[in-house]
């Protein structure tokens, strides 16, 4: 199974966007499982159906953390060297869906929704793009690992 079909498998299990996401690629980093899927189950719906970055975005960049982050008070090089990598996979994501913000790629005029998710059932699943948004993330995600070893 791809890490496509992974996270696309993982939304529709039931994880939110973001846990999707972190969980296909959890055998990467050195983090177990349920401590990843915790960090990532505050990021669903645009940041807790706030309605803003993506969920699968902010998935991406916690593992490029993982992979490619720096854990110190870094000010110069280090620290721009990353924050190159997030928005180059920002740009990936923008130029496949024209944003990362969730309420622009759903259609939505809310902004702060409700705090209660939706029951997941064939009709939400139907009216979401979500899965597809989410394996595209993977997809981006796993061509810039591979693009950029890791050391």
């Amino acid at each position: 199974m791809t890490r496509r079909e992974k996270a696309m498998a993982n939304f529709m299990q039931g994880y939110n966007c973001s846990q999707a996401i972190t969980l296909a690629f959890a055998d990467l980093v050195p983090m177990d499982e349920s401590t990843l899927l915790k960090l990532a189950s505050s990021f669903g719906g645009g940041m807790g159906r706030l309605r803003e970055v993506c969920g699968s975005v902010s998935g991406m960049f916690m593992i490029a953390g993982l992979l490619y982050g720096y854990d110190g008070p870094e000010t110069g090089e280090k620290k721009a060297v990353h924050y190159a990598r997030i928005q180059e996979l920002a740009k990936r994501f923008e130029e496949k869906h024209g944003t990362i913000v969730c309420r622009e790629m759903l259609g939505l005029s809310v902004q702060h929704d409700a705090p209660t998710p939706e029951a997941r059932t064939k009709e939400y699943y139907k009216k979401r793009p979500c899965a597809e948004i989410i394996g595209d993330a993977a997809e981006i995600l796993e061509q810039y690992i591979a693009e950029n070893p890791l050391d």
